[in-house]
Order: C-alpha cells, then sequence, then structure tokens
C-alpha cells in the first residue's frame, strides 16, 4: 500500500512539472490546449486518489495502532496473571509436597511398627511352638524303670531298721567297716551330650567377614549356625538375608527367594527387610515371573517409599513401562 502511494505522489509530480513546463512555453495551437487541460484533470483525479488513500491509509493505521495497543495490554494482563498463578501453584505444590513427605513419613513408620509387632508375636508364637515340642517330647518319654532289690524283712521289735541299701551283718558278727555294694540297676544312664553354642555376635561377624571376601561356603555354615542356634534373634534374620544373596550370586534363584521370604515373614522389622523385597522382585523378574516380581516391587515402595530400595524399584518398574500406582 505505502508503495502504490508513493507511485501515485511520483505520477502527480511529474504531471505537474510537465503542466509546469507547458505552461511556461509559448501559446499553443488549440489541439495543444486540449491535450494540457486533459492533463491538468488526470493530475487534479490523481491528487485526488492520494488523498483518498492517504485518508484510508491513516484510518487503517489508526485501527491497526489501537488493536496494537489491546492486545498488548492483554498480554500484559496475561502474562501477570499467569505469574500470579505460576506463585500460587508453586505455593500449592510445596504444600503439597510437605504433607505428602509427612504423610510418607508417617506410613512409614506406621509400617515399621507393624512390623515390629508382627515380628514380636511370630518370635513369640515360635517360643510357644518350642515349648509345646519340649512338653510333648518329655511326655513322650517312658518312665524310668525301677531298680530291682531284694524284699526287706520287717525289724523285730526292739530291733532299728538298717539304712536302706544297706546290707544286713549276719547274726554273731559285726557289721563290716565297709561301703555298700553299689547295684547296677540304679546308676542313672549318661546323658547325651549337648551342642555347644557358638557366640552369636561373634558367628555372626565372622559370617560377614567371609562373605566380602567372597569365601561364600564358610559363610553358609556361619550364617547358618547364627539361624541354628538363634533362630529369634534379629541377626537371624539377618543371615537368611545374607544366605538369599549368597544364592543369588550363584544364580539359585528359587533358593534366594525362600532366604529372602524368610526375613519378609519372620523378621518384617528387620533393617534388611526392604533389600531382602527388593531383591526378591528382581529374582522373581529374572525367573520369568513378571507379575509377581512387579507386585513384590510395588509393595516395596508403598511399604518403604523412603528408602533408596524403593528408588530403585521406580527405576526398575519405569524402565519395564510399568505404571506405578500408590494405593493412599
Amino acid at each position: 500500500m505505502m508503495h502504490r502511494t508513493h507511485t501515485l505522489r511520483n505520477r502527480l509530480l511529474a504531471a505537474a512539472a510537465v503542466a509546469a513546463l507547458l505552461a511556461a512555453a509559448p501559446a499553443p495551437a488549440r489541439a495543444a490546449s486540449k491535450e494540457i487541460i486533459e492533463l491538468q484533470a488526470q493530475v487534479q483525479q490523481l491528487e485526488n486518489d492520494v488523498q483518498r488513500i492517504q485518508s484510508t491509509l491513516d484510518t487503517r493505521f489508526g485501527v491497526l495502532q489501537n488493536l496494537a495497543q489491546q492486545t498488548a495490554d492483554n498480554a500484559n494482563q496475561m502474562t501477570a496473571t499467569v505469574n500470579a498463578l505460576q506463585v500460587k501453584i508453586a505455593a500449592q505444590s510445596d504444600a503439597m509436597s510437605g504433607k505428602l513427605d509427612t504423610a510418607s513419613g508417617q506410613v512409614q513408620s506406621l509400617n515399621d511398627s507393624v512390623d515390629e509387632l508382627k515380628s514380636r508375636i511370630a518370635k513369640l508364637d515360635k517360643s510357644i511352638q518350642d515349648l509345646q515340642t519340649q512338653l510333648q517330647n518329655i511326655q513322650s518319654q517312658p518312665p524310668a524303670a525301677a531298680p530291682t532289690s531284694a524284699p526287706v524283712a520287717a525289724p523285730a521289735a526292739g530291733q532299728v531298721p538298717a539304712p536302706v541299701g544297706s546290707v544286713a551283718a549276719p547274726e554273731g558278727n559285726p557289721p563290716a567297716d565297709t561301703a555298700p555294694a553299689s547295684n547296677p540297676a540304679a546308676v542313672p544312664a549318661t546323658m547325651p551330650a549337648v551342642d555347644q553354642k557358638p557366640p552369636l555376635k561373634e558367628t555372626f561377624q565372622a559370617g560377614v567377614r567371609d562373605y566380602n571376601a567372597a569365601k561364600y561356603e564358610v559363610a553358609i555354615g556361619e550364617f547358618q549356625d547364627v539361624v541354628r542356634y538363634y533362630p529369634l534373634d534379629d541377626l537371624a534374620g539377618t543371615s537368611q538375608f545374607y544366605l538369599g544373596e549368597i544364592a543369588y550370586r550363584h544364580m539359585r534363584l528359587s533358593d534366594a527367594v525362600k532366604y529372602y521370604n524368610a526375613v519378609l515373614e519372620g523378621f518384617p522389622g528387620n533393617p534388611k527387610a526392604s533389600a531382602a523385597q527388593l531383591r526378591k522382585g528382581l529374582a522373581l523378574l529374572q525367573m520369568n515371573r513378571k507379575d509377581a516380581g512387579i507386585h513384590e516391587l510395588r509393595a516395596l515402595i508403598q511399604r518403604h517409599p523412603l528408602t533408596p530400595e524403593a528408588a530403585q524399584a521406580r527405576t526398575k518398574l519405569n524402565g519395564l513401562g510399568v505404571k506405578i500406582v500408590v494405593a493412599h
């Protein structure tokens, strides 16, 4: 539009210059005068067109300026609104994050309390079962046979009875100053030897040292001693975890899952419980039991959401393309 205006202006100036030259020339003939009149009319029409175009341009330019100003005002208002909304969302996000952290901490504390209670109940149940087993063993033992001895004659009147187990001396002879003959049937049988318990902490620490030194066969024996002689101690649960780790390293995945289950079921409050559940889930995935493995990893995230093991479980599930759903 601006280019067209400049073109019309140039044409108008050229026509004005021609008209000025013709006016300064001598009086022309009638044909020349007619052409001049036509040229002047064209120049006047061009001027009118230029003025009309200029007026239209001014009007449209004013409208564009008004629209541009309104657009700028709307953009400024939108920016202010977006900024205020971002501040509000950030504040709400911070508040929600704090509430989620608090709720997660409370849930984890509750889970830990429940796990500790389950562990105590399991230990109490195990103690009751051991007592019942011992009572059944005692009741099932046959009674000890009474020692056989000759009947003792009743003492005559005025005679003091001899002590039980002594041998009566013949009449007329004083009793010999010798020890009474022993009765083989009265000698108690020899008690069976009892296995001597190894020290708990020393045995467990030795197992950990041998495990870290990759002496797995030796470590297995030491951890099994802890589980055998101290089945209710919390170190027995930790020993079960290390036995599972050794089985996992040797790709005995089924045995590893059994050991991890022993930790989760018998010692749910053990510090290695979250690691045992993570390793159990990974072992199940390697055994092509995908649904069971995913279930274990999700349960780990729900029970111990703030642990490093839960972060590893989230990474594994994301790698599998599995959506993480946490129940509230």
